[in-house]
C-alpha cells in the first residue's frame, strides 16, 4: 500500500511533526510511505526519519535556491494543487485543517483521503463545506474527537487514534536523579513562567533539586530574565533543543507540564514512556487528556493560588519516593497504548475499512 502523509513542514520541532515521523517509520515497515512536506527550509528534518520513508516537498525554500516563479502564498497553493492532482498513492493523510481541505478538493477520488486532527476545530466555513468529501477524520484525543464530531455533525466519520511514540525500546528512568524536566517549544502557550515561579518555591525548600528546560523559542530571553530575577541561575538550566526528548526525560524523576493546552501531548506521552510521573495543570485542554491523576501523574487545579498549589504538588512528590515510583509504573502502563506498532495497526484497520466503503 502506498501511503502519503502531507505536512506543512517536516523540518520543524513541533510535537505533531514528531508524531508523524513516528507513525511513518512504523508504517514503512510494511508499506511504501512518503512524507510530503509543503515547504523545505532545512537540509535535514529536526527529528530523524526512518531511512525507508521517502521525503519530498512541494516548495524548496532553502536559502540560495532560485525559483522560476515569484515566491508567495498563491504560488505555494497552486504548486500544492498540482502535486495533489498528480498524486500516485492509495492513501493520503492531511495533517493540518488547511491541508486536509486541499486534499478534499484536489486529491483524486480513487485515493482514500483522511484528515488527521490534534486540536480544536478552527473557523468552520471551509471545513464544513469540504470535509464531507473526505473518507475519514481521525482525532488524537477523545476531547478532539467529540469537538470534531459536533462540528461535522455526521458529515464525515470521526475516529480516535492516539499519537505514536518512537519505536522502542524506550529508555527508562532509574528515578534516582534529583531532576525535574520539562520539554517543548519555549512559547507563551507553554506557560513556563508558571513553572519557573513554582520552582522558586521548590528551590527554597529543596535546593538539592534542579529544573532542566529542553527546547528553544521566542520566550527564551524573557524566561532567562525571570530566572535571573528570581536568583535561580544555580537551580534552573536551559538545555537547548533535542531530537531525543524521551532519552532526556529518562534522566529525570519528575516531568513538569504547565502549558495552557496540550494540543498533541507528545512531550507528555514521551515522559510516561520513560517511566516518569507527570505533574500538570488540570486545564480543559491540558495533560489530563493523557494523565490520570493519582495513577500516572498529578493534576493541579488552575486559578487563584495555582503557583503555590503547583509548587506544593512538586514538593510532595519530591518528598515521597515510594509515590513517585508507583506513579512511574502507572505512567508506563498508560504509555503502552501509544506504542508505534499498536498505533500503526489501528491506522491500517481504519484504512482497510474505509477502502471497502469507497
Amino acid at each position: 500500500m502506498r501511503i502519503c502523509l502531507l505536512v506543512p513542514s517536516i523540518y520543524g520541532m513541533r510535537g505533531d511533526v514528531r508524531s508523524v515521523v513516528n507513525l511513518a517509520g512504523e508504517l514503512a515497515e510494511r508499506h511504501d510511505v512518503e512524507i510530503l512536506s509543503v515547504r523545505r527550509h532545512r537540509e535535514r528534518p529536526f527529528f530523524p526519519v526512518a531511512p525507508q520513508v521517502t521525503l519530498s516537498w512541494v516548495i524548496d525554500a532553502l536559502p540560495g535556491v532560485r525559483h522560476l516563479f515569484p515566491q508567495g502564498q498563491m504560488r505555494t497553493e497552486v504548486a500544492l494543487w498540482r502535486r495533489l492532482r498528480a498524486l500516485r498513492a492509495d492513501v493520503v493523510i492531511g495533517t493540518r485543517p488547511g491541508l486536509s481541505v486541499q486534499v478534499a478538493r484536489h486529491a483524486p477520488r480513487e485515493i482514500v483521503r483522511i484528515a488527521r486532527e490534534w486540536g480544536r476545530p478552527p473557523m468552520p466555513g471551509p471545513i464544513v463545506k469540504f470535509y464531507p468529501r473526505l473518507d475519514a477524520v481521525v482525532a488524537a484525543t477523545e476531547r478532539s474527537r467529540r469537538e470534531w464530531g459536533l462540528l461535522l455533525d455526521g458529515g464525515a466519520d470521526v475516529s480516535l487514534i492516539p499519537d505514536a511514540l518512537p519505536a522502542g525500546p524506550w529508555p527508562r528512568s532509574r528515578m534516582d536523579n534529583r531532576i525535574v524536566a520539562a520539554g517543548g517549544r519555549l512559547v507563551s502557550a507553554r506557560a513556563y513562567d508558571r513553572l519557573i515561579r513554582a520552582f522558586a518555591v521548590v528551590a527554597g525548600k529543596r535546593p538539592d533539586w534542579r529544573l532542566r528546560l529542553y527546547g528553544g523559542g521566542p520566550e527564551e530571553r524573557r524566561l532567562r530574565g525571570l530566572v535571573q530575577e528570581l536568583d535561580l541561575h544555580n537551580h534552573v538550566y536551559f538545555m537547548g533543543t533535542t531530537s531525543d526528548l524521551t532519552g532526556e526525560f529518562a534522566k529525570a524523576s519528575i516531568v513538569a507540564v504547565t502549558s495552557r493546552a496540550e494540543t498533541s501531548g507528545t512531550a507528555v506521552i514521551e515522559a510516561m514512556a520513560s517511566g516518569v510521573p507527570v505533574i500538570g495543570f488540570d486545564s480543559p485542554c491540558g495533560p489530563g487528556e493523557f494523565v490520570t491523576d493519582g495513577r500516572s501523574g498529578v493534576l493541579v487545579a488552575e486559578g487563584d493560588g495555582e503557583i503555590e498549589a503547583y509548587a506544593s504538588a512538586l514538593l510532595a512528590l519530591i518528598g515521597d519516593e515510594r509515590r513517585r515510583r508507583a506513579l512511574a509504573a502507572g505512567a508506563l502502563r498508560a504509555a503502552a497504548a501509544h506504542r508505534a506498532s499498536a498505533v500503526a495497526d489501528r491506522w491500517e484497520k481504519l484504512i482497510v475499512t474505509t477502502s471497502r466503503c469507497v
